[in-house]
């Protein structure tokens, strides 16, 4: 199961609906200063081996500049990014895509998938 770390943008009630199947989540907030930049979410994630859960778009970005090899990372878009909206497409994603979070993996998944899934 994967290790996941998310964001200050997402709500803490992904943490119960990612954990129910097994899979490790912690939310930003309650291991580090709320106020951190991201790169400091970035090295938290790489030194304690989790894929980022993020809903930040820029992101992706700042990982793809830092040329580092990690972390993983799972990017949802949209306006509804609530569990209740699309918590069946995200433990799907990681189902199938996240199986293997050391080989590195950034998915970018807009919400407006969820409806026609």
């Amino acid at each position: 199961m994967t290790r996941l770390l998310g964001d200050m943008n997402l709500s803490t009630e992904w943490n119960p609906l990612l954990r129910a199947p097994g899979h490790w989540a912690v939310h930003s907030s309650e291991v580090g200063d709320p106020r951190a930049p991201e790169k400091a979410l970035m090295q938290w994630a790489i030194a304690n081996g989790c894929a980022i859960f993020i809903h930040d778009l820029d992101f992706g970005t700042m990982l793809t500049l830092s040329d580092a090899n990690g972390p993983s990372v799972l990017q949802v878009r949209g306006l509804n990014v609530l569990t209740g909206a699309i918590g069946p497409l995200v433990l799907s994603v990681l189902r199938i895509k996240f199986a293997n979070t050391e080989q590195g993996a950034l998915d970018s998944s807009p919400a407006s998938q969820v409806a026609s899934k």
